[in-house]
């Protein structure tokens, strides 16, 4: 068994076409983490799934006990990975998540998911200041266009400005091809 561990961040139902917070590029998001996903299945690498669910009956989107809080199917979890359900942006906030990783002995994480520029930016943060080795997909993370001040700014723009962030903080940001090669080691 290895050391690293693949982290499946917030990819549900909600934030793909239909859903209640669609989000630009989940779709290629998805398949770039699935491909992660099967070798990581593969390799018998940790899978590690992140379902953010969130309460009240006034919740945006993953209102808990809905399909949208579901994992998107082309993700779903198999039987024996684990699954974090938490109910804030940081996957590491009031979760077993970091006793269940390091239980594991796990040490370097494979991140992917959403929203780049919140759930994946929070995890990926605490991971490094928790110490973990990041390896972040960037081509298998979506988030969607902000707006700040009058300026909009578009997903492409948000997208880069966050994984220049996070590489600057120290995780490795990578295409999902390369972050195969951290799942392999």
């Amino acid at each position: 068994m290895t050391t690293t561990a693949l982290l499946i961040i917030d990819l549900q139902n909600d934030y793909f076409p239909g859903g209640r917070y669609p989000l630009d590029g989940t779709e290629v998001a998805a398949v770039k983490a699935g491909e992660l996903l099967a070798l990581a299945r593969e390799q018998g690498t940790n899978v590690v799934h992140v379902r953010h669910e969130m309460v009240g009956e006034d919740a945006p989107f993953f209102a808990r006990g809905t399909q949208g809080a579901e994992i998107h199917p082309s993700l779903a979890p198999l039987e024996g990975e684990a699954v974090v359900v938490k109910e804030a942006v940081n996957a590491f906030l009031n979760t077993d998540l970091d006793a269940l990783l390091r239980g594991r002995g796990i040490t370097r994480l494979v991140i992917v998911g959403a929203m780049s520029h919140m759930c994946v930016d929070a995890a990926s943060r605490a991971a490094l200041d928790l110490g973990y080795e990041v390896t972040l997909a960037h081509d298998a993370t979506a988030t969607l266009p902000l707006s700040f001040g009058g300026t909009d700014v578009p997903a492409p723009s948000v997208q880069a400005a966050m994984m220049a962030a996070l590489e600057f903080a120290g995780a490795a940001v990578v295409t999902a091809k390369d972050a195969a090669a951290a799942l392999r080691a």
